[in-house]
């Protein structure tokens, strides 16, 4: 029965071997569902949050996804408005990999809003004046957007295809890509945006205040920035992991090439614009509010060393990687580059989020840790969870690669094409 179901000339694991998969996921999908409900039954006192800390794990988990899922909204602008159709050997697991984000950060937020049944609050009786709301309104939006994008997916389901109505609504909705593509762009462009812009016009936090550009801080224009950037090699990580899990080729190396180049080339337009950004902070921004930027670094754990692991290790290193042909061309510089730069990417969401707010602002203030407690951890977890769950149904019973069923034949056709050499 299950074998129905998984598209015709693809191969997958036996039922059982999937379920030995799946099982220890849904294990710890369970464990952080129970931290979840204590905190949403018990308060949020089951953190270890407060008035200082009001941001923590789960609002670094949020930055972070939805940057990484960022290449969903890149590649179906890349694909449909730019035309390279090369992209469109990933363009379904992009999409798959952006509901996950999206969903997994609609998720948290819930949880971390301590209550959930006000949610709509947001939409009734938003506050024009936060960023926050033009964001809860743009991920709520995009995310609606992105499961449009999911369901022709679904739909071409080897069974699914049987039903005729089924049929003719997932070509109306394959009609609208180009329409979703242009939406889920402008919603995504603005989004993250203002998720830097929040930090950005912290006037009582000279760490994270920036100048800006008419209305926005420079912070808003880096997170736009670093998200594209990133979003191409997650895409490219969560290939290669699945390729070497399921032992296929699903793509062309030059789909790999391509990701990386952009993923490149948006790198190192990051790391310029973030050391233009970082000398004029120093310089000018921080001192002029009264506090020399070396005082940010004395508090251990953090230090100078941050700084340069952001910018140098995991942004300049990678991007020189990725544009360079021979570099990017061996499998294992390709993997390790895209991999540090989605690690500069988390690391400037915990910069953003945990030393902003761990840093005295006044000369009575004090240094205060951070710690996150095993129920945040465990709902952390959930997210990550409900991710490998969902992509690894997707994987099984949709087809995710296009080209994988090619690749295939053409794997076969070699094999035989090396025996008969072999035998003559």
């Amino acid at each position: 029965m299950d074998r129905e179901f998984i598209a015709r000339g693809l191969q997958r694991s036996s039922p059982g071997r999937f379920l030995l998969w799946i099982l220890p996921w849904a294990a710890l999908l369970a464990f952080g569902l129970y931290c979840a409900g204590l905190c949403l039954a018990k308060g949020l006192n089951q953190t270890n949050m407060d008035n200082r800390f009001a941001f923590g794990l789960w609002i670094f988990l949020d930055l972070t996804v939805i940057a990484l899922g960022a290449g969903a909204f890149l590649t179906g602008f890349l694909l449909y408005i730019l035309k390279l159709d090369e992209l469109r050997a990933v363009i379904n697991s992009a999409v798959v990999i952006g509901v996950v984000c999206y969903s997994g950060a609609v998720s948290a937020l819930m949880v971390d809003v301590g209550q959930p049944l006000r949610s709509w609050f947001t939409f009734w009786y938003p506050n024009v004046h936060s960023m926050l709301t033009e964001v809860t309104f743009c991920i709520s939006c995009y995310l609606t957007v992105l499961l449009i994008e999911y369901l022709p997916i679904v739909l071409r389901n080897r069974k699914l295809r049987d039903v005729p109505s089924f049929l003719v609504f997932e070509h109306k909705l394959h009609n609208l890509v180009y329409v979703l593509a242009g939406v889920g762009t402008f919603l995504s462009f603005f989004h993250q945006g203002s998720l830097g812009g929040l930090y950005g016009v912290l006037r009582g936090r000279p760490f994270a205040f920036r100048e800006g550009f008419a209305v926005w801080p420079s912070t808003f224009f880096l997170f736009i920035l670093s998200a594209a950037a990133v979003g191409p090699s997650f895409i490219l990580l969560t290939t290669k992991l699945v390729e070497t899990l399921s032992r296929k080729r699903l793509v062309r190396p030059t789909v790999y090439s391509l990701l990386a180049r952009v993923s490149g080339l948006l790198l190192a337009v990051y790391v310029l614009a973030k050391a233009v950004d970082t000398l004029v902070w120093i310089n000018r921004t921080s001192p002029g509010h009264g506090f020399l930027a070396s005082q940010y670094y004395s508090w251990k754990p953090f230090g100078t060393w941050i700084l340069f692991a952001e910018i140098v290790v995991f942004g300049m290193l990678p991007a020189l990687v990725m544009l360079t042909p021979r570099l990017r061309a061996h499998n294992g510089w390709l993997v390790g580059a895209a991999a540090m730069a989605c690690g500069g990417v988390a690391l400037n969401r915990f910069v953003m989020t945990v030393q902003t707010l761990a840093l005295p602002t006044l000369s009575f203030d004090s240094f205060v840790s951070y710690y996150p407690s095993w129920q945040e951890v465990g709902t952390f977890l959930a997210v990550v969870a409900y991710g490998v769950l969902l992509y690894s149904f997707s994987f099984r019973y949709f087809n995710l690669f296009p080209e994988e069923r090619e690749l295939r034949l053409e794997a076969a056709v070699h094999e035989e094409e090396s025996a008969l050499a072999g035998r003559y």
